[in-house]
């Protein structure tokens, strides 16, 4: 495809939220420029959790089938201190169709995303790199380097869905507010005899820090554990060893093989706004946060699902007002979103790594006497299936 002088809407970034974008626009009648400074997509896990919320806005998009086939389904949340249950979440009673957390690797819900978008039409321009743009009130001119040449594009509105360090964001000057956690954390994929059962995630309490385990595709397992130091690539002694120090005592999990692995800082930042001028913001580039709770993608993709339906109606009215209203209005919502999630995640994180004894010890017993509690718990799995979204 030949790469185009002027589009309606530029994308920075093809990640989940950038793709979702673009082919919602596809879907939608609208041609969308989208850049990407990989040479491939990334074939790594990372993000796995796909809530029931992000299931419901991608059937317009016709995809949800797909998610479905490539994922597997767990209906239980559960928090533990080593063998001791202190909170079960159960996703079967929420008011939805998918009453259940879908465990789907990135890099397939990457291609599914990406799949879609062609099949509609689209392509994604690779190894093409937006350097720098001049933001105007009708249009953004944005200089992107591909393939060792400078080329200049003309958009009516720049969406930057390009990550944490998003380039997009930090050359319109929008403050990204928050701080770094002092842990670590580290991922591994694994494959393990397991004793709980793989239709939950557990999340492990203990005085060294939590662990958190999920069942994925493919019989194998997502560890997840907070670390002072951790190794850049942790193997299959050091895992274990965290599992064995916060996981359950009595019948302890045997890793076999550690398929994949990565250490990364935790940051909790959110966007002052997501919107400045003709600039957007979706995705990483706007907010993130802890992984407690498996919130950040969802909420990205939900990002794009909203903006791609306002641009559609922007593009198709010749109304400033009307448009000055509605991207506001998705903007103040979207902010409100997420900082809603970069506080929930922020309070699971810090529950979760507290280290004064009396202080989990009064965790413990609110937490079990939450779990006790039926309209509690049923709050709990609507917050975390997004529901609270609609």
């Amino acid at each position: 495809m030949n790469f185009p002088d002027e589009t309606d809407v530029l994308i920075a970034g093809a990640g989940p939220a950038g793709l979702t974008l673009a082919a919602e626009l596809t879907r939608q009648g609208i041609r969308p420029v989208i850049v990407e400074r990989q040479a491939a997509a990334a074939k790594t896990s990372r993000a796995a959790v796909v809530h029931a919320r992000t299931l419901e806005t991608l059937e317009p998009l016709g995809v949800t089938p797909q998610f479905l086939e490539q994922g597997i389904r767990v209906p239980v949340f559960r928090v533990l201190d080593r063998d001791r249950n202190l909170l079960t979440i159960d996703f079967k009673r929420i008011p939805s169709a998918y009453p259940f957390t879908l465990m789907c690797p990135q890099d397939r819900t990457e291609r599914i995303l990406l799949q879609r978008f062609e099949e509609l039409g689209g392509c994604v321009f690779r190894q093409c790199t937006l350097t720098g743009f001049v933001a105007e009130s009708d249009c953004v001119t944005a200089s992107i380097e591909c393939g060792g040449a400078r080329r200049m594009v003309m958009a009516k509105w720049l969406v930057g869905s390009d990550g944490m360090h998003s380039v997009v964001r930090e050359q319109s000057a929008i403050p990204f507010i928050g701080s770094e956690y002092a842990e670590s954390f580290i991922l591994a994929d694994v494959q393990m005899d397991w004793p709980l059962s793989r239709d939950e995630v557990s999340l492990f309490f203990s005085p060294d820090g939590l662990v958190v385990v999920a069942p994925l595709p493919d019989d194998r397992f997502r560890i997840v554990a907070t670390v002072a130091l951790a190794p850049e690539s942790p193997d299959l002694e050091f895992v274990q060893s965290l599992l064995d120090k916060r996981g359950p005592l009595r019948s302890p999990g045997r890793i076999r093989e550690v398929i994949w692995s990565s250490r990364f800082k935790i940051h909790h930042r959110v966007s002052e706004s997501p919107r400045k001028g003709r600039v957007l913001l979706c995705g990483d580039a706007a907010h993130v946060h802890s992984p407690a709770g498996g919130q950040g993608m969802n909420t990205g993709i939900q990002d794009s699902v909203a903006l791609a339906e306002v641009l559609a109606g922007v593009l198709a009215s010749p109304s400033a007002r009307a448009t000055e209203r509605a991207l506001n209005d998705w903007a103040a919502k979207r902010h409100k979103i997420a900082t809603g999630v970069v506080s929930l995640t922020d309070r699971m994180t810090k529950t979760a790594t507290m280290k004064s004894g009396i202080g989990r010890l009064f965790r413990n017993a609110g937490m079990t006497i939450a779990g006790s509690l039926p309209p509690v718990r049923a709050a709990i799995a609507l917050r975390l299936a997004e529901l609270d979204n609609r």
